[in-house]
């Protein structure tokens, strides 16, 4: 027996009350016809799942063209944003350290938006990674003087020292190049890594040398201001970026990843305002907690 156009309406209840509400009385007598309708109902579904959490990329007609389209794309970006931090420098737009720290805040967390332009599979990861791999050649070459570049190394630098380069500008682009390889796009522990660093770590510095007046009792040189900006800052972008790739399937939003972020934010934060961070370097410190302390909550 045909089942009436009213049934249908009701596939889009989360419950199955209303659809056996609509269902004629006949075929509710009929066993048969009721095990069919129920293997239709949850086929129907298991498909409306699979297509909603299914990951989805910007090109998917051609992954080995979408990837390369999508690297020459991503690259473009990233280069364009260096090159006007470089003018910015030139023309000394903002004084140096805030210029450096503008870097360091918007390279990361630009690229990662363009995550979603490479395909699902590792192709698409290594190919990404390899615009933060090219910048690591590239402070290889500028920190050891064999490439002369007085732009690059001022906007990057604190004292416009290319020897600087081989320190923090490297942990960063290597944390970056690292967060794509190894971890890509379905890890809560890249989106940790990446926004910890760039937004915490570059709005702790901003912060703190603004309104850090009251000194933390175990640093001088840190603030309460700025740890407390570094955690806000690097947990809020973190749950951006997890709402983020979430539209695209690849990760699922939740309070656990959520509360994980904070734990990870907060011990970031933490490293970063301890004095061993000065002597090492917090581009090296922040990333490497962050990866611990992610593996272990998220």
């Amino acid at each position: 027996m045909a089942i009436p156009a009213g049934v249908f309406p009701g596939l889009k209840s989360n419950s199955n009350l209303h659809l056996y509400s609509s269902l004629p009385s006949s075929l509710l007598s009929n066993k048969k016809a009721l095990n069919r309708f129920n293997s239709g109902i949850h086929k129907l579904k298991t498909r409306r799942l699979h297509s909603e959490v299914r990951p989805k990329a910007m090109f998917l007609e051609n992954p080995v063209m979408g990837d390369l389209i999508a690297t020459a794309l991503s690259g473009g970006i990233a280069l364009s944003m260096l090159r006007l931090w470089e003018e910015t420098a030139k023309r000394g737009v903002f004084d140096q350290k805030t210029n450096r720290k503008l870097v360091h805040i918007s390279i990361g967390l630009v690229f990662m938006l363009c995550w979603p332009m490479f395909s699902s599979g590792r192709q698409g990861a290594i190919l990404a990674s390899l615009i933060p791999g090219l910048n690591i050649i590239k402070m290889l070459l500028l920190g050891l003087g064999l490439w002369k570049d007085d732009a690059t190394v001022k906007s990057m630098s604190r004292f416009g020292d290319h020897r600087e380069l081989l320190k923090g500008p490297l942990y960063y682009a290597f944390t970056i190049t690292l967060a794509c390889a190894v971890y890509w796009r379905y890890s809560p522990i890249a989106i940790g890594l990446i926004c910890n660093l760039c937004a915490g770590d570059g709005i702790a510095d901003i912060v703190g040398r603004r309104f850090g007046k009251q000194k933390l009792p175990y640093n001088k040189n840190k603030s309460f201001a700025g740890s407390i900006a570094m955690a806000s800052a690097g947990f809020l972008a973190s749950i951006g970026y997890l709402h983020y790739f979430s539209l695209f399937g690849y990760i699922q939003e939740s309070s656990h990843t959520v509360f994980g972020f904070l734990f990870v934010s907060l011990a970031a934060a933490l490293v970063e305002s301890h004095p061993i961070s000065t002597e090492l370097d917090d581009n090296l410190t922040v990333p490497l907690t962050s990866m611990l302390v992610g593996s272990l909550v998220l």
